[in-house]
C-alpha cells in the first residue's frame, strides 16, 4: 500500500546537488514539497524545474522548502541545473536528490505498476516518477499528486493547493472548489451554526451542511 494522507513521510538520507541531507532534519519546522522526475536532461522535467526555480520566492514566502528527486547522480543534477537555469532565466536555488538507488522512489511509491528497472534504464522505465508530496512541519503527508510522464504539472495549482493546505491546517474549515486565497471558506460540519458564527463571524448558510465564512487570518 502506498503512502496515505497523514502518514509520516519516510525519512531518508541522501546526497543531493547541494550536498548530503537528512530529510526530516532538513524540513525542520517548515513545510516541504517533493517534486520527482523520471530522469535528468529530459524536456518536460526541465520546463517544470524551470518553473520551480522561478517560484522559489513564492515558496519561501509560504515557509516551504522544495526538494527535487531524480534517478540520476548528484553530479548529473549539478550539470542539469545549468540547463534549468537557462530555461528559467533565474538560478535554480533548490536541491535535487541523487536517487540512483531508487530508495526515495520506492519509499514514496513513485514507480508505475509495471516498472522495469534494468541497468541503463531509460525515462520510460520510470515513467510515472512525476509525483508531488506536500509535507507539513509535523512530517506528515498533507497532499499528493501523481502525473504520467507525458503530462507536465500545473504549478499554479500546486501553489494554490499549498495555500489551501496551510489555510486549513489546524483550523475547522475546508476550501471549496477552485478556491484561491482571500475567498470565503467552508465552516467544518463539526461546528454548529452558533459555534461557526462565534468563531468566524458572519455565516452564509447555503445548505444545512454548506456554510461559507470569511477566510480567517493566520496567526
Amino acid at each position: 500500500m502506498g503512502l496515505r494522507i497523514n502518514d509520516i513521510a519516510p525519512d531518508f538520507t541522501a546526497d543531493t546537488s547541494d550536498g548530503p541531507i537528512s530529510f526530516h532534519d532538513w524540513i525542520g519546522d517548515s513545510y516541504a514539497i517533493i517534486f520527482s522526475h523520471p530522469r535528468s536532461f529530459t524536456p518536460v522535467c526541465t520546463t517544470e524545474f524551470g518553473v520551480v526555480a522561478q517560484l522559489i520566492p513564492e515558496f519561501e514566502a509560504r515557509r516551504t522548502k522544495v526538494l527535487g528527486v531524480s534517478v540520476d547522480s548528484a553530479d548529473d543534477h549539478r550539470k542539469w541545473k545549468r540547463d534549468i537555469e537557462a530555461v528559467a532565466g533565474v538560478p535554480a536555488n533548490f536541491a535535487i536528490v541523487d536517487d540512483t538507488s531508487l530508495t526515495v522512489a520506492k519509499a514514496y511509491d513513485m514507480l508505475p505498476a509495471d516498472a522495469y528497472l534494468p541497468d541503463g534504464r531509460t525515462p520510460a522505465d520510470t515513467a510515472t516518477v512525476r509525483t508531488v508530496y506536500i509535507i507539513g512541519p509535523d512530517k506528515k503527508v498533507r497532499l499528493t499528486m501523481t502525473y504520467p510522464m507525458s503530462v507536465g504539472r500545473n504549478f499554479a495549482e500546486i501553489l494554490r493547493a499549498l495555500d489551501a493546505v496551510q489555510a486549513t491546517d489546524g483550523v475547522p474549515i475546508a476550501t471549496p472548489a477552485n478556491w484561491v486565497p482571500g475567498q470565503d471558506v467552508i465552516a467544518a460540519m463539526s461546528l454548529t451554526d452558533e459555534q461557526a458564527e462565534a468563531k468566524f463571524g458572519k455565516v452564509d448558510r447555503k445548505l444545512p451542511y454548506l456554510r461559507y465564512v470569511a477566510q480567517p487570518a493566520r496567526p
